[in-house]
């Protein structure tokens, strides 16, 4: 994939944010994205969500009903193929110039999910992301975006820092069911006590390694919803190998 007519790009990151990326396999930028933004785009998909013409892409599950309780628990896979503001959110110049010091070069985004979490809802267990989303070269880097406060009550992200450099490891079941949602897979032969939890303000952006190993927690708030905007993006010349859905490629600079 060729990238021309580039636009002159942001770094947002300190050599510093770098190096703790290299080295820990995750970096916190602060205050990336303004309230005014994510309120507005918080807003925009809940009137999607909401409305009784839901368009296709956007329902919870693939059939025409739509109960109430989907509308706002379900997440949303993929939103910025069909939704501008869903697509531009992809593309914010902070991430895209991020995007290109952690990986020396332009990156394309792969893949969007907007997720609600709503309490008590549960997280998902111990996983690499490359598990998932294979690619060749290995770039990936998933950025992901607080839509409010995220920390321990309301279920945020857990990391073991330096996972990144033990390459992929086995996946197996689910082993809890009551904390983490069955339909994933969870990262055996690692020490989840290693893991420490991210938390985040309402406009950070966490950055992370494909084979960071990973988890969330279940929301133990009585009221507090955890959204979150959480886009995967690989280097320009990289491909997606065998996920056919995901093998399209956003350009950040256009």
């Amino acid at each position: 994939m060729s990238l021309t007519n580039q636009k002159e790009r942001l770094s947002p990151l300190t050599a510093e944010q770098v190096d703790h990326y290299r080295e820990f396999g995750y970096v916190l930028l602060h205050g990336a994205c303004s309230h005014d933004l994510i309120d507005a785009f918080n807003s925009h998909i809940y009137t999607i969500r909401a409305s009784d013409d839901m368009p296709d892409w956007a329902k919870p599950r693939a059939r025409g009903v739509v109960s109430d309780a989907e509308r706002f628990s379900v997440r949303l896979f993929n939103p910025h193929r069909h939704d501008g503001f869903a697509l531009q959110m992809m593309k914010l110049p902070v991430i895209r110039g991020a995007l290109a010091q952690l990986m020396g070069d332009e990156a394309c985004g792969v893949q969007s999910m907007y997720f609600y979490k709503e309490p008590g809802s549960r997280g998902q267990a111990a996983h690499q992301d490359f598990y998932y989303i294979k690619n060749e070269p290995r770039t990936m880097i998933a950025a992901y975006v607080a839509l409010e406060r995220i920390d321990e009550e309301n279920g945020c992200l857990w990391v073991i820092p330096g996972s990144h450099k033990a390459g992929l490891l086995p996946h197996g079941a689910v082993r809890n069911h009551a904390e983490h949602e069955d339909w994933t897979h969870e990262t055996e032969g690692v020490d989840l006590s290693k893991e420490v939890p991210v938390v985040m303000e309402k406009g950070d952006i966490l950055f992370f390694h494909e084979l960071l190993v990973h988890s969330s927690t279940k929301n133990r708030s009585a009221d507090r919803w955890r959204r979150s905007y959480v886009c995967h993006y690989i280097r320009h010349d990289s491909e997606i190998t065998e996920r056919e859905d995901l093998k399209k490629k956003i350009r950040l600079d256009v």
